[in-house]
């Protein structure tokens, strides 16, 4: 299993804009994405300064990425 980079919400975001999310609205500290094509997931990434290890994990599985891939993308 691949280390996790500590990264914060705003970096999460910008590594999934590249591959296909748009950032829908947000709400508060919570950035709510959309996926541009079908089968159009919907992701919560928290605006946190670091976002938390199991948190991050949990996005990187819902995008389905690896964190190889995720890391690749920051």
């Amino acid at each position: 299993m691949s280390v996790l980079p500590r990264v914060s919400g705003r970096e999460v975001v910008k590594a999934l804009l590249k591959i296909g999310y748009e950032q829908d609205r947000q709400r508060g500290s919570h950035i709510i994405l959309r996926q541009a094509a079908a089968p159009h997931r919907r992701l919560v990434v928290p605006d946190h300064n670091e976002v938390a290890k199991g948190t991050l994990r949990a996005i990187i599985r819902q995008a389905g990425l690896t964190v190889d891939e995720f890391k690749a993308l920051l």
